[in-house]
């Protein structure tokens, strides 16, 4: 479970660290791929409880994170966490979305555990299961929305 947990925060710490720019950006497009393939299976309302308990406790290291309810709107969801991470620096605002995600994929494997956390993780980013968090390919893979950039 340790190696499981692990790639899996790496694959999380690699897509992050591709994107040094526009982290706002780039960390809405991943929460709104990952939220698709989660809404899918556990519905809204499952979405929006994991991903507020989540904010609850990334909160202690980053206060400012925005902590309201997500609207049901698509294109809303994540509006105040882009918000949120508009107003840090680029460096702080990856390292927030980082703890966020891991937090949320953390309590997300407790739930359903880690093979089908990590599998949902690839749907939603487009990784394939060859791909491995420090090989070449992760390295310089892009999540779905940024293989044609």
């Amino acid at each position: 479970m340790e190696t499981s947990d692990l790639l899996r925060h790496q694959i999380i710490k690699s897509l992050m660290a591709q994107h040094t720019d526009r982290v706002a950006d780039v960390t809405i497009n991943l929460w709104e791929q990952l939220a698709s393939e989660i809404i899918s299976i556990i519905g809204e309302g499952g979405f929006n409880s994991l991903y507020a308990r989540s904010v609850f406790l990334t909160q202690p290291a980053f206060p400012w994170l925005a902590a309201s309810a997500l609207s049901p709107q698509t294109d809303h969801r994540l509006k105040e966490l882009k918000t949120s991470l508009e107003g840090q620096t680029p460096a702080q605002a990856s390292e927030a979305n980082s703890l966020l995600l891991i937090t949320f994929t953390d309590i997300l494997a407790s739930l359903i555990g880690e093979r089908l956390t990590t599998s949902i993780l690839r749907s939603a980013w487009g990784l394939s299961a060859s791909d491995k968090a420090g090989d070449e390919k992760l390295l310089s893979g892009h999540p779905k929305e940024f293989k044609n950039e």
